[in-house]
C-alpha cells in the first residue's frame, strides 16, 4: 500500500485537518475517539453528504486511476499515522478501499484501534466472498446511514 490524496466532495471546513484536536476524546483506557455526530467542522452540505456517503463518490475516479480498490482497508488521516503504533502500519500493506470491514461494522461508532483490528482481520482473511459480503453489507449501512457523521 501507499499513501495518496483521497478525493471527496467537501463536507468539512477547509481547515478541518488542522482542527482535529478539537474533536479527539479518549476512552478511560486511553484509546482515541475522533468522530462525533456534532462535529463543528462539518459544512452546511455535510449533513446531507456524509451520512449518505455521497461525499465519497469522487473516490471512484481513484479506483479507475488504480490508487484505490472498491473494498480494502480505509485510507487514514495523515495526523493519525503520526500516532500509530508499529502494529497498526500493517493495515497500509494492501490497497485502501472505498469500503471495508470497519465501514460495515460500526463506521464512526468505534474507537480507532478497533478499526485497525478490523482492517487487519480483512487482510488476514481476504477472499472474493468476503469482498462480496462487505459490498452487500455496505449497501445496507449506507441506506440506514448508520455511524456516518
Amino acid at each position: 500500500g501507499r499513501l495518496f490524496q483521497v478525493h471527496k466532495f467537501r463536507s468539512m471546513v477547509a481547515d478541518a485537518e488542522e482542527r482535529y484536536v478539537e474533536m479527539i476524546e479518549h476512552t478511560p483506557d486511553g484509546r482515541i475517539i475522533y468522530n462525533h455526530a456534532d462535529d463543528p467542522r462539518v459544512t452546511r452540505s455535510g449533513p446531507l453528504l456524509r451520512p449518505s456517503s455521497l461525499d465519497e463518490l469522487p473516490q471512484f475516479f481513484d479506483i479507475l486511476k488504480g490508487d484505490m480498490s472498491l473494498v480494502g482497508t480505509r485510507p487514514e488521516m495523515p495526523w493519525m499515522l503520526e500516532i500509530y503504533e508499529d502494529w497498526q502500519f500493517k493495515r497500509l500493506t494492501v490497497p485502501q478501499g472505498i469500503t471495508g470491514c470497519w465501514q460495515v461494522n460500526g463506521r464512526a461508532d468505534k474507537i480507532m484501534q478497533e478499526h485497525t483490528e478490523e482492517d487487519l482481520f480483512y487482510i488476514k482473511n481476504y477472499s472474493l466472498l468476503l469482498d462480496l459480503q462487505i459490498l452487500w453489507r455496505t449497501l445496507g449501512v449506507v441506506a440506514k446511514r448508520r455511524g456516518a457523521y
